[in-house]
């Protein structure tokens, strides 16, 4: 980069230099930017076409984008905006301060909203449209450690009461009006729409849901719109892989309904975000490259004079010099520092500020708290057309806050303030709140026929109402299809061999024929369609292409040849289980955000969901998601050949961690018919806050009709498979269960065991111990809370009461997913739990299975061994199974190799 500057610096001619930027502002005023523009372009084409080296440089003056001639101006009462803005950042302080002097240590957070206050302020002021009859409602990422100053500002527009301010992080004191600690839409359903604290997250949702609100016009499911989201980040935010993993999407599909405004205070947790560099530059160099219109709020109004003044180019190039090591020294030790460590460092700029007095120093502003300069940002952003705009705003971090936190490293977990500092805040902002009364930090609200009270809710019913708001359930509810529309995966495919992938494509493809339902399908893949068997749903619905297809496919004389359209249906994210994810999320939250329900499939390697993206999925649990997540080669032993990275053996564990998210390992294709339909009607016609995980594999085999009055079962998680029939005296039962693509070695180790050894089994499938156990455990919650009352029996205690024998249950996944159920199975009746515990490897099916020890004949040895501890069977008929079924005594457990 110096080699750069070093270059572009150079000037052998300066007089030439002066004729040629002449020329060219002769040209801008003539004919104007663009023209002036086209003629750079050829002349830098040409020199190229020379041979000449010509760096590529990506940011530009470290001043503000638009110059001051060229503002936007914005139509609000500055004064009262301000005294407005003083009452919401007191309120938010109060609020802080408050919560931490009750016992418990609250936390929260002050500085990041005290650096950001203006520029949520001139958004709700001018700009953010809440959901009405004229208009869909723009949406807004709130930065997630910038709550309180949201709840404030709802304060005063007496959409929360003092009380609730009061029982902010107290959501369990609260009993339901305690205030989130952040963006929680499961904990407040009526404010927040999206959660953002994990950092990262909320600036790729963003993205995605630029991109689906763009996929819904192009589909016709909902009207063009000038409908914006807006998403707020900080500086040190941008670090994390998710914020800035996805912006070259946004940039190549030209998503103009999106804009980030990315709060620059030069501080992240715990110290500079780059001492040594300039994030703004950088973060503006980043966003061009992708294709973003950049526009950096750098300086407030005070120091437009400066500049202007600035006839040698000094202060610009002191400026670019600076790092932000020392711009953040500058904001916490004064004018007379500045003075000295900033201005002083080059004759003309210490000339400049030569009749200024250091408090006239002090107060030269930053941009991002300077609402003349915010408004000029925002409205070049609304009305930037065909790329996303990103908004680089410098703040102070703790702005307000003096020596209590104020540009000061430690200033992100300022949770407490003394009386002095307090009184320092509130003579600052004028706050009129009497000496008396400071040690109670109180609230403080002007009245609500107030003038800035009444300018405020002016300003909101002008722009539709309140927000944040959030819609519960959309206008428009759709029917299931009945199970019946599901016959051709709800009958058996005879002699042919099928996977469970091959049913749940079949099953989507009969969704799809729906013709309500059918165009509120959104399929999603991450470059893994023809993995997964997808292919003709290319040739079908189509892949989404916000610009059609302007090419030729390799394969477009084949019937499932790769076809792109605009109004194409499935969303194909590329290499990105992130970008599919967020996808699924913008999808999965439309009858929310848009009042337009989708239901979104998103099918991927079960390996690279929930372990991959799991803070995606708690997120989409947060925001009350609807839709299908399909996990698809699941299993630590199914994927054969893939090995160590790919073999899922746990992903059940981790969505089953998730409170509303359903999950389920059917075996069968009628399993995954009574699935699909039963969730499409609890999210789609009875609108339910749930979102299901259906893991299917790749191996074929065949499948038997749907058993009469086995649907409950299924939806609960467990049904009788097959029943043993009456008990002969003396004879020997187990109980076997399974589930997934293990549930076929079980009934092949019930066979083993009644050829072998005489030994009966009623076969149990277990297509979700997940909800087997939540039952179980609501059960017995039930019970301790009603001990007088009849005691609830838990649905798997009853279903085995009357059965005899052991249980012994196997899955492709580790022990502990079906030793969830061990609580409830009746009284004496043994449990033996097989999984797959330990490191996934390349083999065949056959040997993974015996490695793993899952297959029919570890099945058939552990019911002997359980049936020897109960007295049923003897040791030598256990040892006699060890040598028959070539059982390995001496090799070793599988979880430690």
């Amino acid at each position: 980069m110096d080699q750069i500057d070093d270059i572009l610096n150079q000037d052998l001619d300066p007089t030439e230099t002066r004729e040629w930027v002449e020329s060219l502002n002769a040209v801008i005023n003539h004919d104007g930017t663009e023209r002036a523009h086209y003629l750079l372009e050829r002349m830098v084409d040409s020199t190229r076409r020379a041979g000449g080296y010509l760096p590529f440089a990506p940011t530009t003056e470290y001043v503000n984008t638009i110059p001051p001639h060229m503002e936007a101006r914005s139509p609000g009462d500055a004064a009262i905006e301000w005294r407005i803005r003083s009452l919401i950042r007191w309120n938010a302080l109060a609020t802080v301060v408050r919560a931490n002097r009750k016992p418990g240590d609250l936390g929260g957070h002050i500085s990041s909203f005290a650096s950001s206050a203006t520029l949520y302020d001139v958004g709700f002021n001018h700009f953010w449209r809440a959901p009405s009859a004229e208009h869909p409602g723009d949406l807004v990422f709130h930065q997630g450690h910038s709550a309180p100053g949201v709840y404030a500002r709802s304060f005063l527009e007496g959409r929360i009461t003092e009380d609730q301010l009061d029982l902010f992080r107290m959501e369990v004191a609260g009993k339901g009006r305690g205030l989130s600690s952040y963006p929680h839409p499961w904990l407040m359903p009526d404010y927040w729409q999206v959660p953002t604290v994990s950092m990262g997250l909320g600036p790729i949702q963003a993205i995605y849901q630029a991109q689906f609100w763009k996929y819904l016009e192009h589909r016709g499911l909902m009207p063009k719109t000038d409908r914006k989201i807006w998403c707020f980040m900080g500086d040190g935010e941008s670090d994390e892989p998710e914020s800035l993993g996805a912006i070259s999407l946004a940039g190549r599909e030209g998503l103009d309904n999106l804009i980030f405004v990315i709060n620059c205070n030069l501080q992240r947790l715990d110290g500079p975000v780059r001492g040594n560099g300039k994030i703004i530059q950088e973060l503006e160099g980043v966003f061009r490259g992708a294709g973003w219109n950049a526009i950096k709020v750098a300086w407030g109004s005070y120091w437009d004079p400066l500049l202007a003044r600035d006839t040698s180019g000094k202060l610009r190039q002191l400026m670019m010099e600076t790092v932000d090591g020392e711009y953040q020294a500058c904001k916490a030790f004064g004018g007379a520092y500045t003075r000295e460590k900033f201005f002083g460092k080059y004759p003309e700029t210490a000339a400049l500020v030569a009749n200024m007095s250091d408090d006239d120093i002090w107060r030269l502003n930053r941009g991002g708290h300077d609402p003349h300069k915010v408004y000029a940002a925002y409205h070049a952003a609304v009305n930037t057309t065909g790329m996303p705009t990103v908004i680089l705003a410098k703040t102070v971090k703790g702005y307000g806050m003096g020596a209590a936190g104020e540009s000061q490293n430690p200033a992100h977990n300022q949770k407490k303030m003394d009386t002095d500092a307090i009184r320092a805040f509130r003579d600052r902002f004028n706050i009129p709140v009497p000496d008396d009364k400071l040690d109670d930090v109180p609230y403080y609200h002007p009245g609500k026929d107030s003038e800035e009270v009444q300018y405020m809710l002016e300003r909101r019913r002008a722009l539709g109402g309140s927000l944040p708001q959030r819609r519960r359930k959309s206008d428009q509810s759709f029917q299931a299809p009945s199970l019946e529309a599901f016959e051709q995966i709800t009958k058996g495919t005879g002699d042919r061999e099928i996977s469970t992938t091959m049913a749940l494509v079949r099953g989507m493809n009969l969704m799809l024929r729906d013709k309500e339902l059918g165009p509120r399908i959104v399929p999603i893949v991450a470059d893994e369609a023809r993995t997964f068997g997808m292919e003709g749903m290319f040739r079908q619905i189509g892949i989404y292409a916000p610009f059609g297809q302007k090419y030729r496919p390799q394969d477009a004389d084949q019937l499932l040849y790769y076809r792109e359209d605009q109004k194409g249906q499935v969303l194909q994210e590329g290499i990105s289980e992130a970008g599919g994810m967020s996808a699924w999320l913008a999808a999965a939250t439309s009858y929310s955000i848009s009042n337009t329900p989708m239901l979104p499939f998103f099918i991927y390697y079960s390996m690279f969901g929930f372990q991959r993206i799991g803070d995606l999925c708690w997120a989409a649990g947060d925001m009350r998601a609807r839709g299908f997540l399909i996990g698809g080669t699941s299993g630590r032993t199914t994927l054969n050949g893939e090995g160590l990275q790919h073999e899922d053996g746990h992903s059940h564990l981790l969505s089953g961690a998730i409170p509303n998210v359903v999950s389920y390992d059917p075996t069968f294709s009628y399993e995954l018919a009574v699935i699909l339909q039963d969730g499409t009607r609890r999210m789609m016609q009875d609108q339910e806050d749930v979102y299901y995980y259906i893991t299917v594999m790749n191996e074929n085999y065949a499948h038997p009709d749907l058993p009469k009055g086995s649907e409950e079962g299924i939806v609960k998680g467990m049904y009788l498979f097959k029943d043993a029939g009456k008990p002969k005296k003396n004879e020997p039962r187990v109980q076997l269960m399974g589930a997934g693509t293990i549930l076929r070695e079980v009934i092949a180790a019930a066979e083993l065991l009644e050829k072998d050894f005489g030994v009966t089994a009623d076969i149990w499938s277990v297509p979700s111990f997940s909800e087997v156990r939540r039952e179980g455990f609501d059960a017995e919650r039930w019970n301790r809370l009603h001990p007088e009352s009849p005691q609830r029996v838990p649905y798997i205690t009853g279903l085995l009461a009357d059965r005899q024998g052991p249980a012994i249950a196997a899955t492709d996944y580790v022990r502990e997913l079906a030793d969830q159920v061990r609580a409830f199975m009746p009284d004496g009746m043994r449990y033996t739990v097989l999984g797959t515990d330990g490191y996934g490897r390349s083999d065949t099916r056959a040997n993974l299975r015996s490695h793993f020890e899952v297959d029919r004949y570890w099945i058939a040895h552990a019911a002997l061994a359980a049936l020897a501890k109960d007295g049923k069977v003897n040791a030598k008929d256990v040892s006699r199974a060890i040598k028959e079924y070539k059982l390995d005594m001496d090799k070793p457990n599988p979880m430690t190799v």
